[in-house]
């Protein structure tokens, strides 16, 4: 006998599992459906939040092997990577664990197994076991998130070549790394990696880092992670890796035709993800896909087939968690016939590395383009009180607004505390404020954030303390 819901959710990560909570919430009978055997997605599992616990633990051992400077006397400061992998594994746990919760709560009914789409009304599971679950829906929402792409005909085996999930749980520090592809995932892992004693070396065929940033922030950026001791390798191309038994050997060709191999214990693969839309069975079903394999919506996220939904990474726009759940709570309350709205000119984007970097709205490259005029406000951390006192003064904040109606249209920052600092951004920018909004707002003093007061009162080019 199949059981009947009104709503089935194929996904437990972040979209996933907030839509099914929010459905459960307006009154629907609710299922998820998760191949893993924890909830969470690869955000709480292998992305997002066990890449965060490392980052914090690594910069914290960076922190303390330079606690002399400061003038607090500690003894040697030594790494014990195996317990440091432990407080990751136990943050994903606790987690995990709170999702588990959260669905009982909210009485959403769990099914742990694949899921794939047998018809516009069914969705059939498939235990670990190999059991088959029938479960009948009115509504289904495909949220299976994304895969790592793999360079042609060079597989991961997790060892030497490695996938972001690999590279969060190797058991010895590699002497020598290699990340191929300069975006915020690699070198996020770059960074931890380097922190705790690798050599990271960095291939990128483009000129510059973190494609499709603001230009001047990409600048700042590279120029800070090169003082911090990460090689990059720009305008170069990746011929060829060889796994070898105890390292990879990587060759290389850069801009002038110049060939030359890396040799590395292990070389990361971060040139981006992909739809994870295997086994779902949608050719069959009639599900249109786009050329590059995601799925088609439309503006209340259904398929082709009228009654089947979907959200997160396997439907256009940028791959993040937070925007799998803004769409996920938006799909939810379209089903119940409410006014769901996801705002994509505002998606603020956050690397977690040290010095974070953060934004939200248009770069300059894109005004230019669109040839929007625009004035520039920035505010160096430098000038910052709170930033010097506590030793991270390095980066700054760009406000960019409108010529004309000084409509604040994109937010750049460098520096400590600014993956906090951007929603202060969003906010404003959601309700229209202008640069002028912002520059006669009261900031806390001394905060991080007078940065951002500054940075308004420069559009007018009147900063106080710069």
């Amino acid at each position: 006998m199949a059981e009947k819901f009104q709503a089935v959710v194929i996904g437990g990560g972040p979209g996933g599992y907030v839509c099914a909570i929010r459905l459960s919430q307006l009154g629907f009978r609710t299922a998820c459906v998760e191949a893993r055997n924890t909830l969470g997605g690869t955000c709480l599992n292998v992305g997002c939040i066990p890449s965060k616990s490392l980052l914090n633990l690594s910069e914290n051992f960076q922190k303390a092997k330079k606690l002399q400077n400061l003038g607090i006397e500690v003894g040697e400061v030594k790494l014990n990577l195996e317990k440091m992998m432990k407080n990751k594994e136990k943050s994903v746990s606790i987690l995990t664990k709170g999702v588990e919760f959260l669905f009982k709560k909210n009485k959403v009914s769990h099914f742990n197994g694949t899921g794939s789409i047998a018809s516009a009304n069914e969705v059939l599971v498939t235990t670990k076991d190999n059991k088959k679950i029938s479960l009948n829906t009115d509504n289904i929402i495909i949220s299976t998130g994304s895969i790592p792409v793999e360079l042609p005909g060079i597989k991961f085996d997790e060892k030497i070549v490695l996938s972001s999930s690999g590279a969060l749980d190797l058991k010895s520090v590699p002497k020598k790394m290699v990340i191929v592809g300069g975006g915020y995932i690699g070198l996020e892992m770059g960074s931890v990696w380097s922190r705790l004693g690798s050599e990271v070396h960095v291939v990128e065929a483009l000129n510059y880092i973190t494609p499709g940033m603001d230009k001047e922030i990409s600048s700042e950026f590279l120029k800070i992670l090169k003082k911090q001791g990460i090689i990059f390798h720009l305008e170069t191309k990746v011929q060829n890796i060889k796994n070898e038994k105890n390292s990879a050997k990587i060759s290389i060709q850069d801009k002038t035709g110049k060939n030359s191999e890396l040799i590395a214990d292990v070389v990361l693969i971060s040139v981006g993800r992909k739809a994870n839309t295997k086994n779902l069975n949608l050719e069959k079903i009639g599900v249109s896909l786009d050329n590059k394999k995601r799925i088609k919506v439309n503006k209340e996220f259904r398929t082709s087939t009228k009654n089947i939904f979907a959200i997160g990474d396997v439907i256009s726009g940028p791959m993040l968690a937070h925007k799998a759940e803004e769409e996920g709570i938006a799909v939810a309350e379209l089903i119940a016939g409410q006014s769901g709205h996801v705002n994509y000119d505002l998606i603020p984007g956050v690397i977690y590395t040290s010095p974070e970097v953060a934004v939200i709205g248009k770069t300059e490259e894109q005004l230019k383009e669109g040839n929007i005029k625009y004035k520039v406000g920035k505010f160096p951390f430098m000038a910052n009180s709170r930033a010097k006192t506590v030793n991270n003064a390095e980066g700054f904040v760009k406000i960019l607004a409108d010529e004309k109606t000084d409509k604040v249209l994109g937010v750049h920052m460098i520096g400590s505390h600014v993956g906090e600092m951007i929603a202060e951004m969003a906010v404003a920018m959601e309700f229209g404020a202008s640069s002028e909004d912002i520059a006669r707002t009261c900031h806390a003093h001394p905060t991080f954030s007078e940065a951002i007061k500054e940075a308004a009162l420069s559009v007018e080019k009147r900063a106080i303390h710069s």
